[in-house]
């Protein structure tokens, strides 16, 4: 007897799309029959032409909490991420209160966490100057790895390492560094302004470039991996693919604003599109998808930063003043798949990107497929309906984002977590720690 058998003609499995029955014994995916399979289960779901996917994984989510919750909370992102049929999340150590930095802000921070996670959780760890000597206790704690910035991350508590710094925490544990690439040198101050261009113009793509080379750099000299975090500029591209050819283990992300708008299309004082690296253009765009297409770019993922209305400035629509970050991990499927299926990609294109990938790169083997011995996390998913944004009815903690009032195709019927439907009732989320 089955715990639940969730039946689709057409279940997105590492094969491909089949039909299947996907049979689940105490949250854990036991196996993987015909669609029309007799099987005993205390419930049997069939969706019929619905879509099953397999649970997103978002390795790139910024929650906030401690320190700053009137920014977003573990318990409003994890449940706007479950609504986006996102069942892993990994939390970034900034903007909380204290950083990720060391072993005891990791305690301060599950601590908050406790009893308000929806879907399962992880976390990366920060690399500071200075905490060399602390990262290998908090890789011990279970960290998924260290993120650094080469430029301002925009709060003082969390300051930028330049190369000779980043090298010192590569030495000093053996970890998966994931870096926000731009260079401080190729920056320019923004003037206050209500035009997109102005800001555009204070981070231009050279400032991208230089960083993803010191990075790649810095990671060849230590024999550490490294992994380019919410890539923007196409151009840096060339220096990630000569860098794998040599054999330096460098892997780039990407993020839905970066593939899906346009610069040259947002209006003046629309802050709500502010982001660091910023979006560029559309023929920018189309080379990401190129490279999402060949593998050089392996994940998408949210980079969900949100923050308060009034840190948007939306009072003022002032690029320079307002907080840099897009809220949007309930939005990335549709987001993803209204433009993907519109280029001629498919779901199982989409699953690769935003689950498996992600989950590959955390190695988090039993997150991110429908597999025996996968976790039964699992996503009913209309590809074909269609629907509008409206911010306030997003289930992330302040209503801005720059999809209000767009017309996206997916949508997202259920999410189970570990074969229980996730329906904001209870909390059944997990910490998770590194595997490996």
């Amino acid at each position: 007897m089955f715990d639940l058998v969730v039946r689709s003609r057409r279940a997105i499995t590492p094969e491909g799309q089949v039909a299947a029955s996907v049979a689940v014994v105490g949250g854990t995916i036991v196996a993987i029959h015909p669609y029309d399979a007799e099987l005993p289960a205390v419930n049997d779901v069939d969706l019929a032409d619905t879509v099953l996917l397999p649970g997103l994984v978002d390795t790139h989510v910024h929650v906030n909490e401690p320190g700053r919750t009137e920014w977003e909370g573990f318990a409003s992102a994890t449940r706007a991420a479950a609504a986006g049929g996102v069942t892993t999340i990994i939390d970034m150590p900034l903007n909380s209160l204290p950083p990720t930095v060391d072993a005891a802000a990791l305690r301060v921070k599950q601590a908050a966490a406790t009893g308000q996670c929806h879907v399962d959780v992880g976390f990366w760890g920060g690399a500071i100057p200075g905490n060399a000597a602390d990262l290998p206790a908090l890789h011990a704690a279970g960290v998924f790895g260290f993120k650094s910035f080469l430029a301002d991350s925009g709060v003082p508590e969390f300051p930028p390492v330049d190369a000779a710094q980043l090298g010192a925490a590569m030495r000093a544990v053996d970890a998966l560094f994931v870096v926000h690439a731009e260079d401080p040198d190729h920056l320019h101050d923004a003037a206050s302004s209500a035009t997109y261009a102005d800001f555009l113009s204070s981070r231009p793509a050279d400032a991208e470039h230089a960083a993803v080379a010191t990075a790649i750099e810095v990671a060849r000299a230590a024999g550490r991996r490294v992994h380019i975090l919410h890539l923007s500029s196409a151009s840096a591209l060339p220096l990630i693919a000569k860098a794998k050819a040599e054999g330096v283990r460098v892997t780039a992300e990407t993020c839905p604003h970066y593939l899906t708008l346009d610069a040259g299309l947002i209006p003046d004082g629309a802050t709500e599109f502010k982001c660091c690296p910023p979006i560029r253009d559309a023929a920018n765009a189309d080379l990401l998808w190129a490279a999402l297409a060949d593998g050089l770019i392996t994940c998408v993922v949210s980079d969900h930063s949100p923050c308060t209305p009034e840190l948007k400035r939306q009072d003022t629509g002032d690029f320079a003043a307002a907080w840099g970050g897009i809220a949007s991990v309930q939005l990335g499927l549709p987001v993803i798949w209204t433009s993907a299926q519109a280029r001629g990609f498919s779901l199982a294109d989409v699953v690769s990107w935003m689950a498996s990938r992600p989950a590959d790169l955390a190695g988090l083997a039993g997150k991110g497929r429908i597999a025996v011995g996968a976790d039964a996390d699992l996503v009913a998913f209309d590809p074909d309906a269609e629907f509008v944004v409206d911010a306030h009815a997003l289930h992330h903690k302040n209503p801005v984002t720059p999809y209000a009032g767009k017309t996206l195709r997916g949508v997202v019927r259920t999410t189970w977590l570990r074969g229980s439907p996730v329906t904001g009732a209870e909390k059944a989320g997990r910490f998770l720690t590194r595997e490996n």
